[in-house]
């Protein structure tokens, strides 16, 4: 059975929904919305709109079904996930499983983990890739600040890790010593900065760790080949990937996963059930991803990435790379001119990066300055420590930034706040956001916000007395 008949997306446009959207200013009138918070959530591709808006009439239930659509549904879902592997370079053994999102993949990816296991990440991470690791023996790496350097402090740190209680091997490598897994980003949420990925997995494998490389912000902006980069699980979410509907993706090595309980106990994972004698119940897992997808699959979510996923192949990551390297080029020389303003970085000014830069403005509450670009400017940015607390206090030094009118989400009403301000682009971004954008922050630090504003409910918000 084939769904391509209810698929109507043929080119490779990466036009974006919402490039048309008007919202009014406290100033009076409106503008366009200048939507530069992709790193939080990336507006999804007109393609992959209507990709699902066609296939939205022939949805039903997925591999549960006699009837036409709900086989139609579960060849589609099972196609999809195809997608994703061709996507994401999968080895042939690998296993795609669809979940929630990187958060939830990660938090899967920590649930099955054999006992014992030692856990290396850095303080960089996000929190989706910092905090899964609970019921694990972690090992906090701090803040590299070139690329070597976190090679090499890995390296140092998994040369001294600790023997493993179970003295398990790592039959597919041959390693002797404790089960071990590093998580690290390839592009971080902050700074946009690029990570050493090839190399980390390197480290990893040489001392026989496994590694997961968190794409939550590289798939959207780069390639991501898994048997390119050498490692062993890659976690993205669909919402950055210009794909709405709350949808992810765990991709990488079947073995800790068939081996493990399901993430989920119910069905779809089960593969038989029966009662015993004594009155309780076996079950028999299946061994494929769907031991970790219990219930009812999320189709349309996992459709909207696959198409997505087509979308950007399809587009050339090349030309993607290459025009939104323009804009990074852009707004790094626009904020340079402004001496108030200081760019986040760890590894440098020279260190490769994606559409995502963070920057303080001296004088300004970070929270404040946001607020104002979006009410007076009709700009959409970030602010905040971006679900990356150790990361964005490391980065600011711990020092509180000026209180301004406004305190951040994270800041108690009346204290000091630590935050930062956050633009991010991608595909879809047009020039006249970013020139309007730089344009802003000069009006901004040269003549002061036009407007009063005020905390409410922890946001910064215009004063409407």
């Amino acid at each position: 059975m084939s769904v391509h008949p209810v698929s109507v997306a043929t080119t490779a446009s990466l036009e974006v929904l919402g490039r048309d959207v008007r919202v009014p200013l406290v100033t009076g009138g409106e503008v366009t919305y200048a939507a530069l918070d992709y790193a939080a959530s990336a507006p999804a591709l007109q393609r992959v709109w209507d990709d699902v808006a066609a296939y939205a009439p022939y949805y039903g239930s997925v591999h549960r079904g006699a009837g036409y659509l709900s086989q139609l549904s579960t060849d589609l879902f099972e196609q999809s996930r195809a997608t994703v592997a061709d996507f994401l370079g999968c080895r042939e053994d690998d296993q795609v499983v669809f979940t929630r999102s990187t958060t939830d993949s990660l938090n899967l990816l920590a649930s099955v983990l054999p006992a014992g296991t030692q856990v290396f990440v850095f303080e960089t991470e996000h929190h989706a890739s910092l905090l899964p690791w609970r019921d694990a023996r972690v090992t906090y790496l701090s803040a590299p600040r070139t690329p070597e350097q976190a090679v090499a402090s890995l390296e140092a740190a998994l040369a001294q890790r600790d023997p493993s209680p179970s003295s398990r091997t790592d039959s597919s490598r041959g390693y002797p010593n404790a089960p071990a897994l590093v998580c690290v980003t390839g592009a971080s949420n902050v700074t946009g900065e690029l990570w050493p990925v090839r190399e980390l997995a390197e480290a990893a494998h040489a001392h026989g760790a496994r590694i997961v490389l968190d794409a939550a912000q590289l798939a959207p902006h780069h390639p991501v080949d898994i048997a390119e980069l050498d490692v062993d699980w890659v976690a993205f979410s669909g919402h950055k990937l210009y794909a709405p509907f709350g949808s992810g993706v765990l991709a990488g090595r079947a073995d800790w996963l068939q081996e493990a309980e399901p993430y989920l106990a119910g069905g779809g994972a089960s593969r038989k059930v029966a009662r015993r004698a004594d009155g309780g119940v076996d079950v028999e897992w299946h061994s494929t991803a769907a031991r970790h997808e219990a219930g009812s699959p999320n189709v349309i979510g996992v459709y909207s990435i696959a198409s997505a996923c087509r979308a950007l192949t399809e587009a050339g990551f090349d030309s993607l790379v290459e025009r939104e390297q323009g804009l990074v080029a852009r707004v790094r020389a626009g904020l340079a001119e402004v001496p108030q303003v200081k760019v986040l970085s760890l590894f440098g000014d020279a260190a490769p990066r994606v559409g995502v830069i963070s920057f303080v403005v001296d004088g300004w509450n970070s929270s404040h300055f946001a607020a104002a670009l979006s009410a007076e400017y009709g700009i959409g940015v970030r602010d905040g420590l971006f679900c990356a607390h150790p990361l964005v206090r490391t980065l600011l030094g711990n020092e509180p930034t000026e209180p301004g009118e406004c305190g951040s989400p994270e800041s108690e009403p009346g204290e000091k706040s630590l935050n930062a301000i956050r633009v991010s682009f991608g595909a879809g971004t047009p020039d006249e956001h970013v020139d309007r954008f730089l344009g802003a922050v000069r009006e901004l630090v040269q003549d002061g916000a036009r407007w009063n504003y005020r905390t409410e409910d922890g946001r910064c918000v215009p004063a409407r007395d």
